[in-house]
Protein backbone atom coordinates (compact mmCIF):
# COMPACT_ATOMS: atom_id res chain seq x y z
CA UNK A 1 0.00 0.00 0.00
CA UNK A 2 2.52 2.29 0.93
CA UNK A 3 3.59 2.13 -2.78
CA UNK A 4 0.71 2.50 -3.79
CA UNK A 5 -0.15 5.53 -2.03
CA UNK A 6 3.63 6.70 -3.20
CA UNK A 7 2.84 6.05 -7.09
CA UNK A 8 -0.40 8.38 -6.76
CA UNK A 9 1.30 10.91 -4.81
CA UNK A 10 3.56 11.33 -7.67
CA UNK A 11 1.39 11.17 -10.37
CA UNK A 12 -0.48 13.73 -8.31
CA UNK A 13 2.35 15.95 -8.31
CA UNK A 14 3.15 14.95 -11.88
CA UNK A 15 0.57 17.08 -13.81
CA UNK A 16 2.05 20.24 -14.54
CA UNK A 17 1.72 22.83 -12.60
CA UNK A 18 0.56 26.13 -15.08
CA UNK A 19 0.08 28.80 -12.43
CA UNK A 20 3.59 28.43 -11.11
CA UNK A 21 5.40 27.72 -14.19
CA UNK A 22 3.41 31.36 -15.40
CA UNK A 23 4.32 33.34 -12.00
CA UNK A 24 8.06 32.45 -12.27
CA UNK A 25 7.85 33.37 -15.96
CA UNK A 26 6.60 36.73 -15.01
CA UNK A 27 8.82 36.64 -11.88
CA UNK A 28 11.84 36.24 -14.42
CA UNK A 29 10.82 38.66 -16.95
CA UNK A 30 10.51 41.45 -14.44
CA UNK A 31 13.70 40.61 -13.15
CA UNK A 32 15.11 40.60 -16.84
CA UNK A 33 13.56 44.20 -16.80
CA UNK A 34 14.66 45.38 -13.65
CA UNK A 35 18.31 43.87 -14.30
CA UNK A 36 18.64 45.60 -17.87
CA UNK A 37 17.54 48.79 -16.37
CA UNK A 38 19.30 48.93 -13.34
CA UNK A 39 22.27 46.91 -14.08
CA UNK A 40 22.79 46.34 -17.60
CA UNK A 41 22.05 49.35 -18.97
CA UNK A 42 24.51 51.42 -16.48
CA UNK A 43 27.38 48.55 -16.99
CA UNK A 44 26.98 49.06 -20.86
CA UNK A 45 27.32 52.74 -20.28
CA UNK A 46 30.50 52.16 -18.22
CA UNK A 47 31.98 49.63 -20.87
CA UNK A 48 31.23 52.00 -23.56
CA UNK A 49 32.59 54.84 -21.90
CA UNK A 50 35.55 52.45 -21.38
CA UNK A 51 36.01 51.81 -25.10
CA UNK A 52 35.71 55.55 -25.83
CA UNK A 53 38.62 56.11 -23.42
CA UNK A 54 40.92 53.29 -24.93
CA UNK A 55 39.94 54.21 -28.76
CA UNK A 56 40.72 58.16 -27.72
CA UNK A 57 44.02 57.06 -25.44
CA UNK A 58 45.02 54.75 -28.65
CA UNK A 59 44.42 58.23 -31.27
CA UNK A 60 46.49 60.23 -28.85
CA UNK A 61 49.24 57.92 -28.68
CA UNK A 62 49.33 57.29 -32.29
CA UNK A 63 48.69 61.39 -32.75
CA UNK A 64 51.62 61.79 -30.10
CA UNK A 65 54.05 58.79 -32.26
CA UNK A 66 53.56 60.77 -35.77
CA UNK A 67 54.22 63.92 -33.61
CA UNK A 68 57.43 62.76 -32.67
CA UNK A 69 58.47 61.42 -35.64
CA UNK A 70 58.08 64.50 -37.41
CA UNK A 71 59.85 66.65 -34.47
CA UNK A 72 62.58 64.00 -34.77
CA UNK A 73 62.56 64.78 -38.45
CA UNK A 74 62.63 68.21 -38.16
CA UNK A 75 65.84 67.87 -35.75
CA UNK A 76 67.75 65.76 -38.45
CA UNK A 77 67.18 68.62 -40.97
CA UNK A 78 68.00 70.71 -38.32
CA UNK A 79 71.26 69.02 -37.56
CA UNK A 80 72.17 68.90 -41.10
CA UNK A 81 71.78 72.56 -41.83
CA UNK A 82 73.91 73.28 -39.07
CA UNK A 83 76.60 71.28 -40.10
CA UNK A 84 76.42 72.65 -43.56
CA UNK A 85 76.25 75.74 -42.19
CA UNK A 86 79.53 75.27 -39.76
CA UNK A 87 81.08 73.77 -43.21
CA UNK A 88 80.65 76.74 -44.86
CA UNK A 89 81.56 78.58 -41.93
CA UNK A 90 84.91 76.80 -41.63
CA UNK A 91 85.25 76.97 -45.42
CA UNK A 92 84.89 80.94 -45.60
CA UNK A 93 86.71 81.32 -42.41
CA UNK A 94 89.79 79.67 -44.37
CA UNK A 95 89.51 81.95 -47.03
CA UNK A 96 89.76 84.61 -45.34
CA UNK A 97 92.22 84.23 -43.41
CA UNK A 98 94.19 83.08 -47.04
CA UNK A 99 93.18 86.59 -48.23
CA UNK A 100 94.38 88.33 -44.92
CA UNK A 101 97.64 85.96 -45.15
CA UNK A 102 97.73 86.93 -48.90
CA UNK A 103 97.08 90.76 -47.78
CA UNK A 104 99.96 90.77 -45.36
CA UNK A 105 102.24 89.01 -47.37
CA UNK A 106 102.06 91.77 -50.18
CA UNK A 107 102.30 94.67 -47.27
CA UNK A 108 105.10 93.44 -45.94
CA UNK A 109 106.95 92.65 -49.68
CA UNK A 110 105.93 96.64 -50.54
CA UNK A 111 106.87 97.42 -47.08
CA UNK A 112 110.38 96.12 -47.94
CA UNK A 113 110.65 97.75 -51.10
CA UNK A 114 110.37 100.69 -50.09
CA UNK A 115 112.95 100.56 -46.97
CA UNK A 116 114.91 99.15 -49.52
CA UNK A 117 114.61 102.27 -52.10
CA UNK A 118 114.73 104.35 -48.95
CA UNK A 119 118.18 102.94 -47.67
CA UNK A 120 119.55 103.44 -51.62
CA UNK A 121 119.04 106.99 -51.59
CA UNK A 122 119.90 107.56 -48.16
CA UNK A 123 122.78 105.17 -49.38
CA UNK A 124 123.59 107.28 -52.35
CA UNK A 125 122.83 110.54 -50.67
CA UNK A 126 125.80 109.93 -47.77
CA UNK A 127 127.86 108.47 -51.15
CA UNK A 128 127.25 112.14 -52.57
CA UNK A 129 128.43 113.90 -49.07
CA UNK A 130 131.08 111.83 -48.83
CA UNK A 131 132.30 112.51 -51.82
CA UNK A 132 131.75 116.54 -51.59
CA UNK A 133 133.20 116.34 -48.35
CA UNK A 134 136.82 114.79 -49.99
CA UNK A 135 136.39 117.14 -52.90
CA UNK A 136 136.65 119.84 -50.33
CA UNK A 137 139.57 119.00 -48.31
CA UNK A 138 140.96 117.98 -51.63
CA UNK A 139 139.97 121.63 -52.48
CA UNK A 140 141.31 122.79 -49.28
CA UNK A 141 144.26 120.46 -49.40
CA UNK A 142 145.16 121.91 -52.94
CA UNK A 143 144.74 125.59 -52.04
CA UNK A 144 146.80 124.90 -48.53
CA UNK A 145 149.66 122.99 -50.66
CA UNK A 146 149.86 126.02 -53.75
CA UNK A 147 150.35 128.51 -50.96
CA UNK A 148 153.13 126.32 -49.48
CA UNK A 149 154.40 125.95 -52.29
CA UNK A 150 154.37 130.05 -53.32
CA UNK A 151 155.81 130.68 -50.47
CA UNK A 152 158.48 128.55 -50.67
CA UNK A 153 159.99 126.65 -53.03
CA UNK A 154 160.95 123.69 -52.38
CA UNK A 155 162.80 120.80 -54.38
CA UNK A 156 161.14 117.44 -55.14
CA UNK A 157 162.22 115.84 -52.04
CA UNK A 158 160.44 118.66 -50.23
CA UNK A 159 157.22 119.08 -52.39
CA UNK A 160 156.98 114.94 -51.52
CA UNK A 161 157.48 115.85 -47.80
CA UNK A 162 155.23 118.30 -47.45
CA UNK A 163 152.37 116.84 -49.81
CA UNK A 164 152.72 113.58 -47.03
CA UNK A 165 152.43 115.66 -44.14
CA UNK A 166 149.61 117.43 -45.12
CA UNK A 167 147.61 114.40 -46.07
CA UNK A 168 148.55 113.29 -42.86
CA UNK A 169 146.95 116.61 -41.20
CA UNK A 170 143.94 116.26 -43.42
CA UNK A 171 143.76 112.38 -42.49
CA UNK A 172 143.95 113.53 -38.50
CA UNK A 173 141.22 116.41 -39.21
CA UNK A 174 138.68 113.92 -40.53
Amino acid sequence: MLTDSLVLGAAEHAQLNTGDIFFQLIVFIILLALLKKFAWGPLMGIMKQREELISSEITAAENSRLEATKLLEEQRNLLKEARTDAQHLMENARKQGDVQRDEIISAARTEAERIKEAAKLEIEQQKEQAVAAIREQVASLSVLIASKVIEKELSAEDQDKLINEYIQEAGEER
